[in-house]
């Protein structure tokens, strides 16, 4: 069985200790956290696992087979780095790191060494998200016009990051996973309006290779939580809706095109039927912990693996460096400036 070390058990961790617990398949064999507080919740939830305030230390016992990294963002490349300097796989709480950089020499060295390295990009591996990829994968949507993504709601405020790192970076991976198009730029804004913190609210467009296009609209203040997600195809379009307990997602055959004739016949519409397609009701958690167990053991490539979380903290880059300049657009081919 796959010894399975925690590195964090604050917000996070708990949930990812859980889900290897689930599995069957590992076991828990160290938690390491600096928290006194931490390290007591984390024994009497999992009896049996080793505690160490040292993450180091863990990292290096020889019983622990691969580490979970659940710790600030700003420390993910130096723990994960160490993990797989000791030989360990690792899977490291979204985003992978705070910079495209640290991002590609951890893909580099995993990739040396031949060992996994994998993202917690949970929303990948839900039912919802897993039917709408299934359906672009059959050409069901046709060619992807748009995304469009509201994801407010009121808090969590984050220390670390800002709303961006926090919020957006669940979309970025989303579309990483859903478009086949590869984007070439982001246009971001942001503002803060609670002191001493960071940015709690955005806007972000990114630019397609095919001319697809993606809006997202993120917030910390926001009266209500929303999590909505419009996806735009030339043959169907889709409604996502993660905030309802049934029917999350709806496709609608539904879209308008030109055809010859005068100008008032220019566009035709279509208006089809919609459908609730019935959605996997497997947890996403157990589903991403399941997966990185799976190419641990066979060595097959993760569904969010480190060039995924690799691709996602490049876009971020981009649209931190665009709030940077007042929402100018930003190339994501080394981060230019966009004509």
């Amino acid at each position: 069985m796959i010894g399975i070390g925690i590195a964090g058990y604050g917000y996070w961790g708990p949930n990812l200790a859980r889900a290897v617990a689930d599995t069957g398949a590992a076991r828990v064999e160290m938690v390491a956290d600096m928290s006194e507080a931490a390290r007591g919740r984390a024994a009497l939830r999992h009896p049996s696992a080793r505690l160490t305030g040292d993450l180091l230390e863990m990292i290096q016992d020889p019983k622990v087979d691969a580490v979970m990294i659940a710790t600030p963002v700003h420390t993910h490349y130096e723990l994960a780095m160490a993990a797989l300097r000791a030989g360990k796989h690792v899977l490291v709480e979204k985003p992978l790191t705070d910079c495209p950089v640290k991002a590609a020499r951890l893909v580099e060295e995993a990739a040396r060494r031949g060992l996994t390295l994998m993202v917690d990009h949970t929303f990948i591996y839900t039912g919802a998200v897993q039917t709408i990829s299934d359906l672009v994968g059959r050409g069901e949507l046709g060619d992807i016009y748009y995304y469009d993504s509201t994801r407010v709601n009121l808090g969590l405020f984050q220390s670390d990051v800002n709303v961006i790192w926090d919020l957006a970076v669940h979309d970025f991976a989303i579309m990483d996973h859903l478009i086949p198009s590869r984007p070439v730029a982001i246009s971001a804004s942001a503002a803060s309006f609670v002191s001493n913190s960071p940015e709690n609210m955005a806007h972000l467009t990114v630019y397609y290779e095919c001319g697809a296009m993606a809006h997202l609209n993120v917030n910390w203040l926001a009266p209500v939580k929303i999590r909505q997600t419009l996806i735009g195809g030339s043959r169907k379009m889709v409604i996502y809706d993660d905030m309802q307990t049934s029917e999350k997602v709806k496709i609608y055959d539904r879209g308008a095109s030109r055809k010859p004739g005068t100008y008032e016949h220019l566009v035709s519409y279509r208006l089809g039927d919609m459908y609730a397609p019935a959605l996997s009701s497997k947890e996403a958690l157990l589903g991403m912990a399941q997966e990185f167990l799976r190419c641990i053991e066979t060595g097959a490539v993760p569904l969010t693996d480190g060039r995924n979380g690799q691709r996602v903290v490049e876009m971020l880059a981009a649209a931190s460096r665009s709030t940077e300049m007042r929402g100018h657009p930003v190339d994501l081919v080394g981060l230019k400036v966009a004509s």
